[in-house]
């Protein structure tokens, strides 16, 4: 005798795997490759079984059942657990935007209902709401996008559903994208004329002149030791770089904390040699820590006897130096209008960073080779030089042509009518 099929409530018969429960909903139940049993639900039979063949399609396509529990955060953490080949501090800054700004809006989100437009609707929150600029976005996109690509290798989702949305949010947006320039040569000797000549900042003249004078990024600067210098042959050993890691909650580490790295790239490996005011600049650290008692006090990963440290002898970092330059740069910019109401020169906003490019720009007029500049940044890619060249020379040419239109103006009769005639008057006498 056939078995009777089961049907619900309304006698209509049911399929291997629905049920209905006592409250009227509908569930459907399966299991998938490893014999682990899933369920969806419906308020309704016809929609229970829409839902069934989208089970259906994922069991065919091989995507996994755990998928509908799955959210983005949990990808994210094995992200973290298996990633490797990025330097420390660049999967340090990865993992601190995700958690920013992604963990608790997208994060939370089931991998198996994220759309594209949850991605947009991300984005645009990001630029719109909070104001992040296209880089800082840029970051956050980088390691969303690795885990929605790791989420589409490992059968949870069957395409990555932010392909191409940065790139619609930069087009939409329209991102002003402002190239970082360097000091021109009034703004860098009114920046050095005030640091010596101040009483209340004077004592950070020999930092910003290092800086200044070698094109070291910060890191490498603030981790310089007293045995990285020889004063003698006027050589800078770059050999490695301090990291600074603002509210970390790891296993190994909580708080605010230094690391010491290796440099950013092999090429980061280097010498520098010393202009004459550099060398001046150590040597007046030198005499400026010993007269008010200053000594190094830290010891980071073994490293010791930092150079460029604050009044209790503890090591810098980027975020204190550029608050100190913006305050240097008020008031260097106040005392300039006490001075005179139109100054003619004024220090515009400017970033550690930019002293870097301040180095590199006094290289390029001064005609030193690229190669020799590559050399000096630490720069791995000739590109990435060649990119900073090619903006300080186009600056370059518009100076040079500027000056050659007056040139030009005067040379070929093009300017004041009035004294193109005396010069004719003139040649007639034979004056």
């Amino acid at each position: 005798m056939a078995q009777e099929r089961r049907k619900d409530k309304a006698r209509v018969v049911l399929k291997t795997g629905e049920g209905q429960r006592n409250n009227g909903t509908y569930y459907y139940r399966w299991q998938d490759r490893k014999g682990k049993r899933h369920y969806i639900y419906a308020k309704s039979l016809p929609e229970l079984r829409m839902r069934e063949k989208e089970v259906e399609k994922d069991k065919i396509d091989g995507i996994k059942g755990e998928s509908r529990f799955t959210t983005v955060n949990d990808l994210y953490e094995l992200w973290k657990q298996i990633k490797r080949g990025l330097k420390n501090t660049t999967y340090e800054n990865y993992t601190y935007m995700y958690e920013m700004f992604a963990k608790n809006d997208i994060g939370k989100l089931r991998i198996s209902t994220l759309k594209k437009s949850d991605v947009k609707r991300f984005y645009n929150k990001l630029a719109d709401e909070r104001g992040l600029k296209a880089s800082t976005i840029d970051s956050i996109h980088t390691v969303l996008h690795q885990v929605l690509e790791m989420a589409v290798d490992d059968a949870y989702i069957r395409s990555n559903p932010s392909d191409n949305v940065l790139r619609e949010l930069k087009q939409s947006h329209c991102f002003e994208t402002e190239k970082r320039r360097g000091l021109t040569v009034a703004e860098q000797e009114l920046f050095l004329n005030f640091l010596q000549e101040s009483k209340t900042y004077s004592h950070w003249y020999p930092l910003f002149a290092v800086m200044l004078g070698t094109g070291l990024r910060v890191g490498e600067l603030t981790g310089l030791r007293w045995c990285d210098i020889d004063l003698e042959e006027g050589i800078i050993d770059v050999n490695h770089n301090l990291v600074y890691y603002a509210h970390r909650d790891e296993a190994y580490k909580t708080g605010c904390y230094f690391n010491i790295n290796t440099p950013k790239t092999k090429a980061s490996t280097r010498q520098v040699p010393m202009m004459d005011f550099v060398k001046e600049a150590f040597l007046m650290e030198k005499r400026n820590q010993e007269q008010a008692g200053i000594k190094c006090n830290i010891t980071i990963d073994g490293y010791t006897d930092f150079i460029f440290v604050n009044r209790f002898g503890e090591a810098q970092h980027q975020s204190t130096l550029n608050k100190a330059l913006r305050r240097i740069i008020r008031d260097c910019n106040d005392a300039e209008f006490l001075k005179n109401e139109n100054p003619k020169v004024l220090l515009p906003h400017f970033s550690c960073h930019n002293l870097r490019h301040t180095f590199t720009t006094r290289m390029v007029e001064a005609g030193v080779n690229v190669k020799v500049i590559q050399d000096a940044l630490g720069h791995q890619d000739i590109q990435t030089t060649m990119n900073i060249y090619a903006d300080v020379t186009k600056e370059l040419k518009k100076s040079e042509f500027a000056g050659l239109d007056g040139y030009f103006r005067n040379g070929t009769g093009t300017g004041n009518k009035e004294e193109n005639e005396q010069s004719t008057d003139a040649g007639a006498d034979g004056t």
